[in-house]
């Protein structure tokens, strides 16, 4: 592609004021990648090898990519569940591994794909377990607490569930009251892993509706693993697409989504046409060797 990647090097001048659209920014990143590689015991090739990657503060960033291209595991790796093999993570500009546990926990919240827990908790008590970076060992409820229980039931919109227990609840209900308790947390940075999977339109809406409001309320900075790129490309204000463990492009949706990334990233031929947001059209699935 013709298009700067991160891995391109820097594209202004120092001096220059910071460019929002440049992804080899640091000044003004909330999270800044630099030579990372990611990988899992007896494999013999990383799984997430790419050169530079920014997520810009105060922006919800989506990482899209076909099965297999690293998103959920590139989202480990920014969340310290997953130990590089090389390079650096920055959070604020600080190495993540220099926090500890409950310092990063008030400072990076991180919802993962598979979320379990006793079904006879109930919503309320669930939520409040994402109090627990706040807390000491033997501490009870405080106000603050409660209050930011409050507000993360609120904006979840799972007030009328707060007394139901987790065995009760639908597939979309259930993911709410997770995207609740991580809510609670309060952290300036919230993870993502395929928050939408497995859900009907109706919560798959919902759940990006709290998201957005998250990030344009309190100044949240949101990154999330999406597999329906329109959706990502509707919601987000950057892109990260993802190829084989690297980044492959970076930018606003209306930059990044285009027929040539269809094809190379997603081996799709489709037609992609713009409005108010990008219209894909799929065609047909490319062979390998037109990939």
């Amino acid at each position: 592609m013709s298009r700067t990647t991160p891995a391109d090097g820097p594209t202004h001048d120092a001096d220059e004021p910071r460019d929002a659209d440049d992804p080899n920014e640091v000044d003004g990143a909330k999270i800044h990648v630099a030579d990372l590689e990611l990988g899992y015991p007896g494999l013999d090739d990383p799984v997430v090898d790419t050169e530079t990657l920014v997520i810009p503060e105060g922006e919800v960033t989506a990482l899209v990519g076909p099965n297999g291209s690293g998103k959920s595991t590139l989202l480990k790796g920014l969340a310290r569940h997953l130990e590089p093999d090389a390079g650096e993570v920055l959070l604020d500009g600080r190495e993540i591994t220099t926090y500890d546990s409950k310092e990063f926990a008030r400072e990076l919240g991180m919802l993962a794909q598979q979320n379990t827990a006793p079904d006879g908790l109930t919503v309320e008590e669930l939520v409040h377990h994402g109090r627990y970076p706040h807390k000491g060992f033997l501490d009870g409820r405080t106000e603050a607490d409660e209050a930011a229980v409050e507000r993360a039931i609120d904006l979840a919109g799972v007030d009328h569930l707060r007394e139901a227990e987790l065995g009760q609840l639908s597939g979309g209900q259930r993911q709410l009251v997770w995207i609740a308790m991580a809510l609670a947390q309060e952290t300036d940075t919230l993870l993502l892993d395929e928050p939408t999977t497995y859900l009907d339109l109706r919560h798959q809406l919902r759940v990006m509706d709290v998201i957005r409001t998250l990030n344009e309320e309190r100044g949240v900075t949101v990154c999330v693993v999406l597999h329906d790129i329109t959706q990502a490309a509707r919601f987000a204000d950057y892109l990260v697409a993802l190829k084989d463990g690297a980044v492959h492009d970076w930018g606003r949706p209306a930059d990044v989504v285009s027929e040539e990334l269809l094809a190379e990233v997603f081996g799709v031929d489709a037609a992609v046409e713009y409005g108010t947001e990008p219209v894909i059209t799929p065609r047909r699935a490319l062979d390998d060797a037109d990939v």
